[in-house]
């Protein structure tokens, strides 16, 4: 006769309970379709906003040729958001877990097109600069929410092929804005700042398609209550769990940005002036990119055991780039190298989400972002100090392609140590 099931425990006073497992959401139907396009819609936004004013640099120089500093501040128009969102990414996180996703996302979304399309009234260089470092706030918070959004509504694979699908849209949506800035561009330089306004329509639909998230805990903490009536010790957020995660992507984004921030003046080395001919190669890299991500989704098992390679590719992409000596070869190691970085930014993420609980997952997508952006800042600052040093930017990609392939096998030993010390003993 089997025995009776033991009545349940209660906690102890000061220990806090185990939060429930997650509910999964329906992955289908119009809700679902809504839910996501949202997500994905709102992670592009600060795609646009690195991308956007490209085209209308130049115009922007002339146009404040007399402006004290303009060499240096109109450059900064671009780069500048990227640098707040680095630096503010994990104060993002803190409130996020705080005060809740849905409606930091929401209340920053809205203040994106405010800040965004500033440029359009504003005179002064300084404060036209200003207002993007504010749009690289508003960035922040949105792409942490989005990012932690997803870790909320999905698990296991489910959430990996949306990891996946967030880097897809990332890297179509810059080939876009990139064409549409330069196409709004010709019509003035401030022009494609309007275009900052389309996150007003984007707002409400969030309101109404973004549930809470779907674990109980996450609905209360949602609301900023809770119904525990125990006493909880204050949580200590797990840092080291996620040093070396973020450590990674920092070299990671290194390495994702260099083909989109450095492949027109590789062929422009190689004589190749063209727009058409620079557009075309671009828009051929960043293909390769979503062809990386949608690889991903199609792979078995957990991504760890597939750094190695990964880094690898790109590594490869790298060499072929230094050693090119024609555009076709050129375009060809940019794309070996735009499929490892598709399969490269998902495994990270992934990797990342995997190690947080749903009270930590603000604030450790912050940090990941962080350390995400802060290596798309320093990226092209890093090509140019090595290209100083070495002579050429080729052979400043073929020296990350090096560091590339060190990391590789890095992580490779590192990988199949960690498989030797938990192989059972043999009996």
């Amino acid at each position: 006769m089997p025995s009776s099931a033991p009545p349940p425990s209660t906690p102890p006073t000061g220990v806090a309970p185990v939060p429930p497992p997650v509910t999964a959401l329906p992955t289908s139907g119009a809700a679902h379709r809504l839910r996501v396009a949202l997500l994905m819609a709102g992670s592009c936004l600060p795609i646009l906003g690195a991308v956007l004013i490209a085209p209308v640099l130049p115009k922007m120089q002339d146009h404040f040729a007399d402006a004290p500093g303009a060499a240096a501040l109109v450059p900064m128009a671009l780069t500048v958001p990227a640098l707040s969102l680095g630096l503010l990414a994990p104060f993002a996180g803190v409130i996020v877990d705080r005060l809740g996703r849905k409606r930091l996302l929401i209340v920053a979304t809205v203040l994106y097109a405010v800040f965004g399309t500033a440029p359009l009234w504003l005179e002064s260089l300084g404060a036209i600069v200003a207002s993007r470092a504010l749009v690289g706030i508003a960035e922040a918070a949105i792409m942490t929410c989005c990012t932690t959004l997803i870790g909320d509504y999905y698990t296991g694979r489910v959430r990996d092929r949306y990891l996946a699908l967030q880097t897809m849209c990332a890297s179509a949506s810059a080939t876009a804005f990139f064409v549409v800035g330069g196409a709004a561009g010709s019509a003035g330089w401030r022009t494609p700042f309007w275009i900052y306004a389309v996150s007003l329509l984007i707002a409400p639909l969030m309101a109404i398609g973004l549930p809470k998230p779907t674990t109980a805990t996450g609905a209360a903490a949602e609301d900023g209550v809770t119904t525990d009536t125990t006493v909880t010790p204050k949580r200590t957020f797990p840092f080291r769990r996620l040093a070396g995660i973020c450590g990674l992507t920092v070299f990671g984004a290194l390495v994702f940005y260099t083909v989109p921030v450095e492949m027109s003046f590789l062929l422009d080395d190689l004589g190749v002036t063209a727009t058409s001919v620079i557009g075309a190669a671009t828009a051929t890299a960043s293909a390769a990119t979503v062809a990386g991500a949608i690889t991903f989704t199609k792979l078995p098992g957990a991504p760890g055991p597939r750094l190695p390679l990964v880094f690898a590719l790109c590594a490869a992409g790298f060499a072929v780039m230094w050693l090119a000596n024609s555009a076709p070869l050129l375009i060809a190691g940019a794309v070996l190298n735009c499929l490892g970085t598709g399969l490269l930014l998902p495994s990270l993420l992934t990797i990342a989400m995997a190690k947080l609980d749903f009270a930590d997952r603000g604030r450790g997508t912050g940090l990941w972002t962080a350390s995400f952006f802060m290596g798309q800042f320093i990226c092209p600052l890093m090509l140019i100090a090595v290209a100083s040093a070495v002579g050429t930017l080729a052979a400043a990609v073929g020296l990350l392609g090096l560091a590339s392939a060190v990391v590789a096998a890095g992580l490779f030993l590192t990988t199949r140590h960690r498989a030797v010390a938990v192989a059972p003993l043999p009996q």
